[in-house]
Formats: structure tokens, sequence, C-alpha cells
């Protein structure tokens, strides 16, 4: 079987499987990460973004039962195996997502539906996490937001104090992923982007190496959410990630975002999965979940 099939099925059964997240309650877009341990493509994490048309699959039991959200784990029982993650895939969800919920109350439902981990959660939240059982699978807190990145060399003295300190908490933790962006591109060209995060990054990766923790920077659409992001394009990414020579900084490769700069999303993953260290999935348009609707 060719890489590319087995990305195509890679995808197809992390759609599949996630329907029983809709359960959670959330009426918008939600990522949700699925590992792959298995390495035929290469040890990924999938996302699909699941929305309130799961209708399809999940929400006639939930409308029938009158149901809310925080009462929904039922419906996700009663709905069978598609509700249901059958402990192939290694699920988890990002915690921005639900953020009708608190943080306990999507660890209890997420651990009913078999989830692994929460995604986008910082070390104030990890001791509610480690209560549920339930790892951070992409930690953050050290960005100082998603347009100052390493991009811009004004913020590598306050990006290297604070990636060296989350660094470490990362570590102790027990945790191994953490996320950072290039920022915006504010008048820069390909070349001097490169550099400019190039250097910043070279400050921390060495501690990122001994601490055994992977610096993940995610790509991100320009065209439509985050307007002049630098880091836009598999392309740059994966040259990010040949100047730096580490397996300790990867690329998040967003599908959604992807999708909508670039498209050509198997090809792009099937010749450049080793950089991507983490995969987020939604639909496009509407960034929903990944079914005949969305590209």
């Amino acid at each position: 079987m060719t890489n590319r099939r087995k990305a195509i099925q890679l995808m197809a059964t992390a759609t599949a499987s996630v329907a029983g997240l809709h359960a959670l309650g959330n009426t918008n877009s939600a990522n949700t990460i699925a590992t792959f341990p298995s390495g035929d493509v290469a040890p990924i994490l999938i996302a699909t973004s699941p929305s309130g048309d799961v209708a399809r699959n999940a929400g006639d039991n939930a409308r029938n039962a009158g149901d809310n959200a925080r009462n929904a784990g039922d419906v996700a029982r009663n709905a069978g195996d598609v509700a249901q993650l059958k402990g192939n895939i290694n699920h988890s969800v990002c915690r921005w997502t639900y953020g009708h919920l608190s943080l306990d109350e999507l660890c209890k439902l997420g651990k009913e539906l078999g989830l692994k981990a929460i995604d986008l959660v910082g070390p104030k939240d990890w001791g509610t996490l480690k209560t549920h059982g339930l790892d951070s699978s992409m930690c953050n807190g050290a960005e100082i937001n998603l347009t100052d990145g390493f991009g811009d060399k004004q913020f590598h003295e306050t990006l290297v104090k604070k990636y060296t300190e989350h660094i470490e908490l990362v570590a102790g933790a027990g945790y191994k992923n953490l996320i950072c962006f290039s920022g915006n591109r504010k008048g820069m060209d390909d070349e001097t982007g490169l550099k400019n995060c190039v250097e910043g990054l070279k400050k921390i990766i060495g501690l990122a190496e001994k601490k055994g923790v992977v610096l993940q920077m995610e790509l991100l659409n320009s065209r439509v959410d985050h307007k002049d992001y630098l880091c836009d394009k598999s392309a740059f990414g994966v040259e990010l990630c040949k100047r730096l020579g580490s397996e300790n900084f990867k690329l998040l490769y967003d599908i959604y975002h992807m999708q909508i700069d670039e498209g050509d999303i198997i090809r792009s993953i099937t010749d450049n999965h080793p950089y991507f260290g983490h995969y987020h999935t939604a639909g496009v348009p509407g960034r929903h979940e990944l079914d005949d609707n969305q590209e």
C-alpha cells in the first residue's frame, strides 16, 4: 500500500471515530487530536473539527433525549459504536473550543468518551488534567501572542526568557510538546523571516534537546483567519526545520489552515511528514468536521 493511500486511510479513520466527541456539546468548531503510533506515514497527531451539524451521526439522540451539553455523555454512551472511541487512536480535544465547559467538566466528559489528552493547556491547569489521568498533548503559555513571534527580533529577548522557563516546566511535568509561533510578517520577506526565526530559536533549542521537549511551530493561514502571519506555508516551515536541524523542532500542521492557503494536503503530508510533529484537522469552508461537504 502506498504512503498516499495510508495517509488517506489514517485521516478517514480519525474522522470516522470522532462522532462521539460532539456529545461534549460544542455547537461551533472544535479540534480533536488523534495519535497514530504505527509510523505508517509518521507517528502523527491528527485533529478533526466537529460542529453542531453532527446531527447526521449522533445529534438525533441528543435531540430526542433533550440532553444539554453537560448531560450529553449519556448520548455518547447510547450512540453505540459511532459515539464510542475504540482505543485504536489516542484522541484529544483543544481546550479553547469548549469554553462553555469548565476544564474539570471537559476532563470528566472527555474521559468518559475515551480521550487521552487535552491540547493547548498551560501550567496552571496541568494539575486538573493529572487529576483526571489526562495528558497535556500540546502545552502552551510561553508565547506572547499569535502576531508577535520568533520572526521579529524585537521579541526575541522576551520569548527566550519565557520559553526557557516553560521548557523546564514542561519537562518537569513529564510532558513533551510546547507550541510556538512565527508571528506576523510585518513587511519582511521569507528569507529575513527565516533568518530571524533561526536566530531566536537557536537560543533555546539546545535546552529543549537536553530536556526532551519538542518545540512545535504552528502553520496558520494568512488568507482568512490570521492576516499577515509569517509561517503560513508548508515550504516555509520545512525550510525552517532544515535550517535548525533538530529533532526537537517540528511543525504543528493544521489541515484546516493549510487547505485554505495551499491545498494539496495529502501530498504535503506524504512528502513532508518527517517535519510534522503534530496535526490538527478541520474542514473548509466553515472549520467543520471532515465529511463530504468539506475540503
